[in-house]
């Protein structure tokens, strides 16, 4: 038998149970349409926040004053003054896979404007802060070298200083107290808004980090140093360059550990990418289980189907038809119901995936292989649950199949054999009863007294 006739009477068997194929492709459909749009809506949101990441800068590298010992007392980071101006200047002249180079410095307190006040932090940086952290001044300039040198109290704001201390105002040219200095508003940056950890990045104020040192803090040593490296590949370089010359300039042996601590954006990126990836395979787990909930639906259905087909499967063995040829005509079925299951659902799923991200405005991203993906499971589901009813319907005997019928329906079949008449009586006998005369009345016996 060809695999056309194969395919035709595969078609035939399920156009005439239409209700019950569909309902057993319920179960593929919603599994690969779960699959698709939990991965879509995962990959979506690794995107995200990847770009979010970049935005602050993918290639910085964040340098912080390490913890040291005194008496055996681990001492806190904020009070080590391990990083100087000198490590910043040798950063900036003597590395070779560092773009730019900012020093930090910052003071908490209240802005005053006017009538107006907000708390926040006053940063002190250099121009190369706007490049690392990806930063633009939407009016305005940055301050200059210049500032930086006779230490000008001059700075740059975002929009959240400008939405509270000047709403609906020019804030260019305006002045700022912060802490009793007076601060001259010189430019307002593009505004960024909140990034993937919820902070808000607007918030920010910029003076020029000598300004920050003498005037706000009075002191000689830096909080925190910012740099980033030529491309992102280059990162880790960059960061051993880093620690060589930081040790030289600290005078660390050899097993002297490292009086400062290096920390890169791409730490942060893998981190924040592994934990979306293990919600992504969760997700992408959880849905799964509907694909194999609508292969064991298969099973079932296919396994009903031998049994009410049993006789029709006697019948083809006993007039030619091979074990391969049964085997192959309910595999046929099988993957029919998956395949049009698994195109029905790659439909659906990706219908709600941007039906989720018009109505909720989650971030989704369709991935061509979670399409193939789903669709060469769902077609692999339903060869592997419908091999087995088909291989029991392969090694039926011919005979015991032809049978079966009959003995389900014992009265059935006597009845088409012996139809109901005028008589029960058999042909034969029903003659010779037509032969014999027929007498009035039966004879009687006379017993003598």
């Amino acid at each position: 038998m060809n695999g056309t006739n194969l395919l035709k009477i595969a078609l035939r068997a399920l156009g005439n149970n239409k209700l019950r194929a569909f309902l057993t492709m319920l179960g593929i459909i919603i599994g690969v349409a779960s699959v698709i749009a939990m991965l879509a809506i995962g990959q979506g949101s690794k995107l995200s926040i990847q770009s979010q990441i970049a935005e602050m800068g993918s290639n910085m590298i964040m340098i912080h004053p390490g913890a040291d010992r005194m008496g055996g007392v681990r001492q806190d980071p904020s009070s080590m003054q391990t990083l100087k101006l000198a490590d910043y200047e040798s950063l900036l002249n003597e590395t070779s896979f560092l773009a730019a180079v900012s020093p930090s410095v910052s003071s908490s307190g209240q802005l005053i404007a006017g009538n107006n006040n907000y708390p926040s932090s006053v940063s002190g940086v250099s121009p190369d802060y706007l490049q690392i952290r990806q930063l633009s001044v939407e009016k305005g300039e940055m301050f200059s070298p210049a500032d930086i040198q006779t230490s000008a109290k001059v700075c740059i704001i975002g929009q959240t200083i400008v939405d509270n201390l000047f709403p609906g105002e020019d804030p260019i040219g305006r002045t700022i107290r912060f802490n009793q200095i007076p601060f001259r508003v010189i430019g307002v940056l593009k505004s960024k808004g909140y990034n993937s950890m919820g902070m808000d990045q607007d918030d920010v104020v910029l003076a020029p980090y000598t300004t920050v040192m003498k005037r706000l803090l009075a002191q000689t040593y830096l909080q925190e140093i910012f740099a980033s490296a030529l491309t992102e590949e280059l990162t880790e370089q960059a960061i051993d360059e880093v620690t060589t010359l930081l040790r030289r300039n600290h005078k660390l042996k050899e097993t002297d550990d490292d009086n400062f601590t290096i920390r890169s954006q791409q730490e942060l990126s893998e981190m924040m990418n592994t934990t979306t990836g293990l919600m992504t395979t969760l997700l992408a787990c959880i849905a799964g289980i509907s694909l194999v909930v609508g292969g064991i639906g298969i099973m079932n259905i296919m396994y009903v189907s031998v049994t009410e087909r049993t006789r029709e499967i006697g019948l083809r063995m006993s007039v030619g038809a091979r074990g391969i040829d049964i085997l192959s005509q309910f595999l046929i079925e099988a993957i029919l119901i998956s395949i049009t299951g698994g195109l029905i659902g790659v439909f659906l799923g990706c219908g709600a995936s941007y039906l989720v991200n018009l109505l909720a405005h989650w971030p989704i991203y369709i991935q061509p292989w979670s399409v193939l993906l789903s669709f060469v499971v769902c077609t692999l589901t339903g060869i592997f649950f419908g091999w087995y009813p088909a291989k029991k319907a392969a090694q039926l005997d011919p005979i015991e199949a032809i049978r079966y019928e009959g003995r389900v329906h014992p009265q059935l079949h006597r009845a088409d054999a012996h139809p109901p008449g005028p008589s029960c009586a058999p042909p034969h006998r029903a003659a010779d009863s037509a032969r014999q005369p027929q007498a009035d009345s039966p004879p009687h016996l006379h017993l003598a007294d």
